[in-house]
């Protein structure tokens, strides 16, 4: 008996080692990064664990809730809204939020996104029922600040942080998504009228430019063509008129050379007259119809006469 009753003993304790290693080990809680655990200490809030290793009294505290501190995002299902002129159209909702106090996100609200969700659906209803149709569909920005500010207020005391709000889509009725559609189309053919007349305009005055241009080019060639007609003119007139002035002053020279040469001979008065006879035929050999002969040239033939009737007598 006594044998038998060592091993049972040695198996209970064994069995109690285990059990106080596994409560142990079930009582050592690491938190991870962007998290935070709820701990309870006989059913009262306790502490708020951050990230690290953390423990736990057994069987006297208990972990609440264990919260995710990362910015969430939640899509919403479409809401039906009515705008300020009576057009009901759809809207859902894409919310952007971040817990930042765990304690209130625990016990300040059941069902958080539950309660976000019909927040959001209430807010929105309050803010497109302000607005025309005209105005829903080119406010989105406006609503989505309007939005945002009331959520983000509302949540505060639940320990959340609402960032962003989008809409992210308007549905209209059916009959206005024609009609807009219809007014879309004929904008753009508008739209593409105006570029097509445009691009024509544009055209037209290319050419325009490009035959103004031409005939500024042709003008002024026909300028510079005129103007080198004229210095080759003139330029020739020059010439001529050079070899004329050097024709003259040869002409002069040589006769100043000649007058120059019967100085230096010593020519008597006979010579000088017999000169003259030459240069009264050479003017009489013209087309003159009276020619006036000088007393002197007179005297001249009186004197070749007798010199040749004394000629003869000899």
């Amino acid at each position: 008996m006594i044998l038998a009753a060592v091993p049972l003993a040695i198996i209970t304790v064994l069995i109690i080692a285990i059990a106080i290693f596994c409560i142990a080990i079930s009582s050592i809680v690491i938190v991870s990064q962007a998290n935070a655990v709820i701990v309870e200490r006989l059913g009262a809030y306790l502490t708020t664990w951050s990230v690290g290793l953390h423990w736990k009294t057994p069987f006297v505290d208990r972990i609440a809730r264990k919260v995710i501190l990362k910015e969430q995002v939640v899509d919403f299902a479409p809401q039906p809204v009515i705008t300020k002129d009576n057009v009901t159209m759809e809207i859902d909702t894409v919310v952007f939020y971040q817990i930042t106090d765990p304690k209130l996100y625990t016990y300040g609200v059941e069902r958080p996104l539950t309660a976000i969700e019909n927040l959001t659906a209430t807010t929105l209803r309050n803010i497109i029922g302000d607005l025309e149709l005209d105005e829903t569909l080119t406010s989105r920005e406006t609503i989505n600040v309007r939005m945002r500010a009331s959520l983000d207020e509302a949540t505060d005391p639940w320990g959340i942080k609402v960032n962003r709000v989008e809409l992210k889509n308007i549905v209209p009725p059916a009959a206005i998504q024609d009609a807009m559609e219809k007014q879309m189309k004929a904008e753009r053919e508008r739209r593409e009228s105006i570029l097509r007349a445009e691009g024509e305009k544009k055209s037209t005055i290319l050419v325009a430019e490009g035959k103004k241009e031409s005939a500024i080019l042709d003008a002024e060639a026909e300028k510079q063509s005129a103007i080198l007609l004229a210095q080759a003119k003139r330029e020739a007139m020059i010439q001529e008129a050079e070899g004329e002035a050097q024709g003259i002053l040869a002409v002069q020279t040589a006769y100043a050379q000649s007058l120059h040469l019967l100085k230096d001979v010593g020519v008597d008065e006979t010579v000088l007259r017999l000169k003259s006879l030459e240069t009264f035929e050479k003017v009489a050999d013209g087309k003159a119809t009276k020619i006036i002969i000088p007393s002197e040239l007179q005297n001249m033939a009186g004197l070749v006469k007798s010199i040749g009737e004394i000629a003869k007598n000899e």
